[in-house]
């Protein structure tokens, strides 16, 4: 009489690169627990390591796909912030003199959505402590934001002008979502669109 079966042991935990059928859904999984684990643990706590384990994948893996953690961290911030990116696009979506609400309403849009605010908070977080964080951050608005930005405003220091928006931007996000000063906190998102807009509008288009 045979004893009883014994149960399979659960699959280990993959090494090395995965089949071309397992690849497609790999990097959507190492980003999302990169994006997780510098949200926990800031960029200076949070290792390759770390992320791999978040993935269930080896280390070797990460490394495959993204090279370094300044690499991953980038491919990170690049998948948060694309919700962000049609803000230059809202410039050709109305008349002139209404660029201001309606950039300053897409980008706390942005913000406000919980979906969206989450990711976009693991990068800020990171970026106001760490430089290396903080140079990847500068890269991505300076070539996604501010430059597309630029590129619609007919005007010869329209770099300058869009970069004065982006720090408007940047500052009431950083203000309103991470430190979480108050008054500005808690007030109203039509409130906040009311005083912020005329400022950007300003820096946009007046002479």
């Amino acid at each position: 009489m045979t004893g009883p079966v014994a149960s399979p042991e659960p699959p280990a935990r993959r090494r090395g690169r995965p089949t071309r059928a397992e690849s497609a859904g790999t990097r959507d999984r190492i980003l999302a627990a990169a994006r997780e684990e510098f949200s926990a643990r800031g960029y200076d706590k949070t290792s390759v390591r770390q992320i791999a384990k978040a993935a269930g994948v080896d280390s070797a893996l990460v490394h495959h796909y993204f090279g370094t953690k300044e690499q991953v961290f980038a491919a990170a911030v690049e998948v948060a912030f694309a919700p962000a990116l049609g803000a230059p696009d809202t410039l050709l979506e109305g008349p002139p003199d209404g660029v201001g609400e309606r950039l300053v309403r897409f980008a706390l849009g942005v913000w406000e959505n919980p979906t969206t605010r989450a990711p976009l908070l693991a990068i800020l977080r990171s970026a106001v402590t760490n430089e290396t964080a903080a140079a990847v951050f500068r890269r991505l608005v300076a070539a996604q934001l501010v430059r597309r930005v630029a590129d619609r405003l007919d005007l010869p220091d329209a770099e300058l002008r869009a970069e004065l928006a982006a720090a408007q931007l940047v500052g009431t996000a950083l203000l309103r979502y991470v430190l979480r000063l108050e008054p500005l906190a808690s007030a109203d998102v039509e409130q906040v669109i009311a005083r912020v807009a005329p400022v950007v509008q300003r820096h946009l288009t007046q002479p």
